[in-house]
């Protein structure tokens, strides 16, 4: 299994980005997607999951809640993190992670993990 993150750049705060994680191989046994995040300095933190046990569950850390959107689209094989009212402190490597998990969370043993996409906020 490949993930490949797409969509990171520079923005100024308050605007969005709509960052892309599109997977290959042998896709049938993921279930559970998640996107992380690592800022300079700082430990790996988790962003938003989808999947497990009902296909279209999803959580958010309380950071990004009624900012960021998470979703699957399964005919793709790409999951989508859109960022909205972009601020500083979210700037980071963003990382998408899948694995064979039905219990999703940030907590998951994620099996497969990308290469990262850089998101810069500026104020």
């Amino acid at each position: 299994v490949q993930l490949v993150e797409s969509g990171g750049g520079s923005v100024q705060a308050g605007g969005s980005l709509r960052l892309s994680c599109a997977s290959s191989g042998n896709t049938y046994n993921l279930h559970c997607f998640g996107w992380f995040r690592q800022a300079p300095g700082k430990e790996r933190e988790g962003v938003a999951t989808i999947g497990g046990a009902d296909p279209q569950s999803t959580k958010y850390a309380d950071s990004v809640k009624e900012r960021f959107t998470v979703s699957k689209d399964n005919a793709q094989n790409t999951v989508y993190l859109q960022m909205n009212s972009l601020k500083p402190e979210d700037t980071a490597m963003y990382y998408c992670a899948a694995g064979s998990s039905w219990s999703c969370t940030f907590k998951t043993a994620f099996n497969y993990w990308g290469q990262g996409t850089q998101v810069t906020v500026s104020s």
